[in-house]
């Protein structure tokens, strides 16, 4: 039973969690500090062109420019030449020209945002690509079956010739009038959009993607979903009015949540929310994985720590990789991992094994809705995989980088970090012109310096002939420190006019966190576009439901019922033909034809050599095997009968109506054979 559930009493923070009982499957987590831009619309000015990185820098109207590789620029812009020749950017994409983009990929660190020209926007059932006409198709996560179905759907549905549409795994199952009516729909708001960038010049927002709220209840809003709970009175509203629109006939699984305890608590999902922010995750075996954030790629390490429970290490390192393939693909849907990932399982002799660990990993992220593409275990024992990138990870949005060790995780220790200043500090000294240094450090290595390594400071003075002053500043961390020349023209100074503990407050910390303000949203220039008709009524996919107590009793008994009914009637007696299959012994008789009226069968003569071999009497090899007393010298001796010759004489070829003496010769025979033989020849007379 999976439940969605919308926790929203805290103003800073929006949490939507998808459960499955008590068991945590999707976790999102939208911060209001943070405004997503993905899928956004906006009117952008081209500012610079790159040929070298073969792409443009577009003013969309934010701080930092967005990134437009020229493979994105949609194919309606004409980019060849009168002759046929690809044209250069600069004659398509000039400086200060006006262009629609939308936003890709987000801002990450230091880079800008991803744009494309090549529009989509997506709606409940489908996606539509108005500038894409040979987009067209059907997503990949849906079966060939379904798919030759929403293939003859689809040609009923009236797409613009201009345009493409991508249905998505939610239409599966739709009538063609519920795919035009969403259609129409899109179509309505791409040509609001057209319209609003008229006499527009500057770069603004056209078109805004939806929240969280409605982007989730679009998305995951599925059949298998049997409630939602919302415990904000105001986000209730919203999402009811939005179902009321695209999906009226699950309004009644939207509630509202009024119970004390906090909602996600009632569903112990604390716990397991907090395992996303950690760094390393327990399997229940007692093994481990921990995961870190680098800039190229995401590594995640196994380990078996407690885990013991195998008869041998292959069992156990089996064992403990099968665990930590499901916890894997679960995290990365709580933490919306995307990139790169390369995964170091613990090794693995047999064969078998890594493949029975690649096949539970590909059955792991089934689940998932992002694209996810997954390697083999190579020599080494890693697997690389590649995880398409839905949003911001929980890390970016929820996490800032550590002051103190600018997110390495380590930090250089006390004496290491005050050899490194007094190696700096003298060649400061050094330096022509130089009057005094100052040095400001932490307490911890300022005190360390003034004590352990106060001849080092004497010898830079005596040999340099300077000052040199060292504050110890509460304000600093170690590996942080600044270092600071004063010359000797310099008589504007605070140190020549102040005291050496008055130079600590005007230190300037710029390793102090800044504090986030709320962001005030953007306003959009199209706003709460009203679709112009009801959306049709939804006709359920058909499934074959399952049989319940009293009807599987029932077919019980009518089964008996009909059990009893076909025994008391009379045996029905089949009408067939005698098909037997002739013994070993006897080859077919040579008047056996299949068309006895054939003339050319009847006439056929066959050679004696051929009576020799289908007369089974006369057969060397069986008479040897079955009955050692019929020798061929024997035969020929005491059987006068049996000889080819004689054989041809009795019983001439061309008359097949003497069978009446070829069945007394078989009788003569048969009274020298052994019982056995003797029996089987007389069955097959009769017959």
């Amino acid at each position: 039973m999976i439940r969605i559930l919308i926790n929203a009493t805290q103003k800073e923070e929006l949490r939507i969690a998808a459960v499955n009982g008590q068991n945590l499957i999707n976790l999102s987590i939208e911060n209001r500090h943070k405004q997503s831009l993905k899928s956004n619309i906006y009117q952008g000015i081209v500012g610079r062109v790159e040929n070298s990185l073969e792409a443009c820098f577009i003013n969309y109207g934010t701080e930092r420019h967005g990134f437009l590789p020229f493979r994105e620029v949609a194919k309606t812009i004409d980019k060849t030449s009168k002759d046929g020749s690809p044209m250069p950017v600069n004659e398509y994409l000039s400086d200060g020209q006006k262009i629609i983009v939308q936003v890709e990929k987000e801002e990450r660190g230091n880079k800008g945002a991803a744009l494309t020209t090549d529009i989509s926007l997506a709606g409940r059932f489908l996606v539509l690509k108005p500038l894409n006409p040979k987009s067209s198709g059907i997503s990949r996560k849906i079966n060939n079956e379904e798919r030759k179905i929403l293939r003859q759907t689809l040609n009923d549905v009236k797409v613009p010739k201009e345009m493409g549409v991508i249905i998505r795994t939610a239409g599966l199952g739709r009538s063609a009038e519920e795919l035009q009516w969403d259609l129409d729909y899109q179509v309505q708001i791409y040509n609001s959009i057209k319209k609003s960038i008229e006499n527009q010049d500057k770069a603004f927002l056209i078109y805004k993607e939806s929240d969280i709220i409605i982007k989730t209840l679009r998305d995951n809003f599925h059949d298998n979903i049997s409630e939602i709970l919302i415990d904000d009175k105001s986000i209730y509203e919203e999402a009811k009015s939005f179902v009321k629109k695209t999906m009226p006939n699950n309004l009644k699984k939207i509630k509202y949540y009024t119970d004390k305890t906090p909602l996600f608590n009632r569903f112990q999902l604390e716990s397991q929310i907090e395992t996303a922010f950690s760094r390393e995750v327990v399997l229940p075996s007692g093994g481990e994985i921990v995961i870190d954030h680098t800039e190229a790629m995401i590594s995640i390490d196994i380990n078996s720590a407690r885990a013991n429970k195998g008869a041998d290490i292959e069992e156990t390192a089996v064992n403990t990789n099968l665990e930590a393939a499901d916890e894997i693909a679960r995290q990365m849907r709580l933490r919306d991992l995307g990139g790169l990932l390369v995964i170091d399982f613990i090794d693995m002799s047999s064969r078998q094994n890594q493949k029975q660990l690649e096949d539970r990993m590909r059955i792991a992220v089934r689940r998932d809705r992002a694209r996810v593409q997954i390697g083999k275990i190579s020599r080494f024992g890693l697997m690389e995989m590649s995880r398409q990138r839905l949003s911001p990870a929980l890390a970016e949005s929820s996490m800032q980088t550590c002051p103190r060790c600018v997110g390495t995780g380590t930090i250089r220790s006390v004496d290491s970090l005050s050899l490194t200043i007094i190696r700096m500090v003298e060649e400061e000294a050094l330096k022509e012109n130089t009057k005094r240094v100052i040095v400001t450090l932490p307490v911890n290595v300022a005190t360390y310096i003034l004590n352990e390594k106060r001849s080092s400071l004497d010898s830079i003075e005596k040999n340099s002939h300077i000052n040199l002053l060292v504050i110890p500043s509460p304000q600093l961390e170690t590996p942080h420190y600044q270092i600071e020349r004063v010359k000797i023209n310099d008589y504007l100074h605070e140190s020549h006019n102040n005291h050496s503990y008055e130079l600590e407050t005007f230190i300037d910390n710029p390793y102090i966190p800044e504090q986030t303000n709320e962001i005030k949203s953007e306003k959009a220039a199209i706003l709460n576009v009203e679709p112009k008709t009801i959306i049709p009524k939804s006709t359920p996919r058909i499934t074959k439901n399952k049989k319940g107590f009293f009807e599987k009793l029932f077919s019980i008994f009518s089964s008996a019922k009909n059990d009893n009914e076909n025994n008391n009637k009379k045996p029905h007696k089949k009408s067939y033909k005698k098909n037997y299959r002739r013994p070993d012994y006897r080859a077919r008789n040579k008047y056996n034809n299949h068309k006895p009226n054939s003339n050319k069968t009847q006439n056929k003569v066959q050679p004696k050599t051929q009576v020799q071999k289908k007369t089974p009497v006369v057969q060397p090899a069986q008479v040897q095997k079955k009955t050692p007393v019929v020798q061929p010298a024997q035969v020929q001796k005491k059987t006068p009968v049996v000889q080819p010759a004689q054989v041809q004489k009795k019983t001439p070829l061309a008359d097949p109506n003497k069978n009446k003496s070829n069945q007394k010769i078989v009788k003569k025979v048969s009274q020298k054979q052994p019982t056995d033989f003797a029996n089987k020849t007389k069955s097959f007379a009769k017959k």
